[in-house]
């Protein structure tokens, strides 16, 4: 091991201090990085996937009351591939033990428990039986912030008549990711529900016997988006339509969308600001550690040490602070990453998390990390690598030296 080496490995030992202090600074960079990435990825995969598996729909339109026979009409326009009519409606609730009143949007189920689009992801007990007007399906956050069970019983005003709805079944709804009442600017899994009830009752209860007020659509690859909304709203405006939209106006889609833009947001703002602290910081620390062994630099140098050693030297000592930034980091940030992502996980109602932080997003913040201290040590490691062996063994100069020997 040579001379410059042990050298390394004692300065370290002797600095770990400011050094463990630097790697720190470094280290939230990194994890910053990782999370933001990690947890934007995390979530970008699960709702795709979420999306996928569940037929998640690419236009809305609803109506007051259209009719069924519409429906082959619907179904040949050019870009379009499946339709969903649905008939849907809100009712006050009457949870007992509950002083305030909820809402319900109700939705209609279909009677072979297999709707074509946005399909219910069931959680617990079963489908609503096709020809029960009691039986209902609900949301699984709104039967857990009131503490239903399966059997459990609340009532609801359907068209002015009170009716006992009973649950035999809880499921989550890739349109429900985030599931906002009317009016309301948070979610309030208290005080809102979704209700799906067997066809038949919900079209009896909003009188839509051959009727529906609503369709979900998925449109094909090739497709035009404003070409079957133009469409939909023509076919659609005599009977009460009140404008077809695609995902981007699609409340539940759109507040995920508008958290992940905003978490790739934070991945390019934030970090860099931890690792201009930490370059300024090894900029300090190592201006200092040349200023104090000038005689040793001199004394290398006079021994045969290369400029390029001594700059090196100085780099390697900076680059071993940041690894070991870079290690915990990448430690930290997987772990929050996780941790942060299932958060949003229970947060959005998401049944399920697929995570997965991207190779490059390692290699990206270690570099980063890296090239960041490299940065802030270049200045002091130029510097050494300057300075002549004469000058630098000699003891630096205090200020007001030069004009106090011009006095005498």
């Amino acid at each position: 091991m040579q001379a410059l080496d042990k050298k390394l490995f004692r300065d370290f030992k002797r600095l770990w201090v400011q050094g463990v202090a630097i790697a720190m600074v470094l280290a939230c960079g990194v994890a910053l990085l990782l999370t933001s990435f990690g947890m934007y990825q995390a979530l970008d995969d699960t709702r795709s996937a979420y999306y996928e598996r569940n037929r998640f729909a690419d236009v809305w339109i609803d109506a007051r009351r259209a009719p069924e026979s519409l429906l082959p009409e619907i179904r040949a326009i050019d870009g379009i591939y499946a339709v969903d009519p649905t008939v849907s409606g809100f009712a006050i609730l009457d949870i007992e033990g509950r002083v305030e009143s909820a809402v319900g949007h109700v939705l209609s189920w279909p009677e072979d428990n297999d709707p074509l689009l946005n399909v219910p992801l069931l959680r617990s007990g079963d489908y609503p039986d096709p020809t029960s007007s009691s039986e209902v399906m609900v949301n699984e956050p709104f039967a857990e912030a009131n503490g239903f069970e399966i059997g459990s019983v609340f009532h609801a005003n359907l068209n002015g008549q009170r009716r006992a709805l009973r649950i035999v079944g809880t499921a989550l709804s890739p349109e429900y990711i985030y599931t906002i009442g009317p009016g309301g600017m948070m979610p309030d899994n208290e005080g809102f529900g979704i209700i799906w009830m067997p066809e038949r009752a919900a079209s009896a209860a909003f009188d839509m016997q051959g009727a529906f007020n609503g369709l979900a659509i998925k449109i094909t690859q090739d497709a035009r988006e404003e070409a079957v909304i133009d469409a939909l709203d023509d076919m659609l405006e005599a009977y009460g339509g009140l404008g077809a939209h695609g995902r981007d106006q699609q409340t539940s889609d759109s507040f995920v969308s508008s958290e992940i833009d905003q978490l790739r947001g934070m991945a390019m703002v934030v970090p860099p600001i931890f690792f201009a602290i930490a370059a300024f910081l090894v900029s300090m620390v190592m201006g200092r550690i040349v200023a104090l062994e000038r005689s040793e630099i001199g004394l290398l140098k006079a021994i045969g040490y290369s400029d390029f050693e001594i700059c090196l030297h100085y780099l390697l000592l900076a680059a071993f602070i940041a690894l070991v930034g870079i290690g915990i980091g990448w430690g930290g940030g997987t772990w929050l990453a996780y941790d942060m992502a299932m958060e949003y996980v229970v947060f959005f109602d998401f049944p399920y998390l697929l995570f997965r932080v991207p190779g490059w997003v390692y290699a990206i913040s270690g570099l980063a990390a890296l090239l960041t201290t490299m940065l802030g040590a270049a200045r002091a490691a130029i510097m050494a690598a300057r300075l002549a062996p004469a000058i630098a063994m000699q003891p630096p100069r205090r200020p007001g030296s030069s004009a106090a020997s011009s006095m005498s």
